[in-house]
């Protein structure tokens, strides 16, 4: 009996991981503005176009060496003095298993274009779809941030072929806000983001491989 319910526990968890990282606003693969534990797999990269209240920012990263992930982030707004452009870089210390938790540390905005982030977080699928995120940082972070998502399988909206897209719904703390979101699996590796963030709604569209 026990090894029915360890197994079906297992089962749960397991497919409450993620399928691949997405990036962020920001640039590093997490949520919506925070960062998690996830880095893209060796030999892998991620592009995107999030648009913002004002503005809009070009994202896009790749691996470089194991468990080493390398990005830019690109903002443009209406007025060209507000222009940034990130050097972002993470490293899994500790990969996500079934029992324990990701972990990774990572520095965003290296060369200080607005303000240098330091921060460590760690990551953790949990039963039922559900998977949370927490960490420290400076700059941006303002201390503790933390997220929380929500992955809903695709089911059959009608009979037939007709299903609804897997769905991740995100609820996060970035250290000043709380921003909300929804993140849609279009295709393999083609996601498509909206919701509310930093005061205003904001939507984009993100691809990994």
């Amino acid at each position: 009996m026990r090894k029915i319910v360890f197994g079906v526990l297992c089962a749960l968890i397991v497919s409450a991981a993620p399928v691949l990282a997405a990036p962020s606003v920001h640039g590093s693969t997490g949520q919506i503005n925070n960062p998690s534990a996830d880095v893209l797999q060796e030999g892998r990269f991620a592009f995107g176009y999030y648009h913002l209240d004002g503005g809009a920012a070009g994202v896009f990263n790749v691996t470089v060496l194991p468990k080493l992930e390398l990005g830019v982030a690109g903002f443009r707004y209406d007025g060209a003095s507000a222009n940034k452009t990130y050097v972002n870089a993470k490293w899994s210390l500790v990969s996500e298993s079934i029992l324990t938790p990701g972990v990774a540390i990572g520095v965003e905005d290296i060369a200080a274009e607005r303000e240098r982030s330091y921060y460590a977080v760690a990551s953790k699928a949990l039963p039922f779809g559900f998977r949370i995120h927490a960490g420290v940082g400076s700059g941006r972070f303002d201390g503790m941030f933390a997220s929380l998502e929500k992955t809903i399988s695709p089911i059959s909206v009608v009979s037939g072929n007709d299903t609804f897209p897997a769905t991740t719904l995100i609820a996060e703390f970035d250290g000043r806000n709380m921003n909300y979101g929804a993140r849609i699996s279009v295709v393999p590796g083609l996601k498509v983001d909206a919701g509310w963030r930093d005061h205003a709604t904001y939507f984009g569209i993100t691809y990994s491989r």
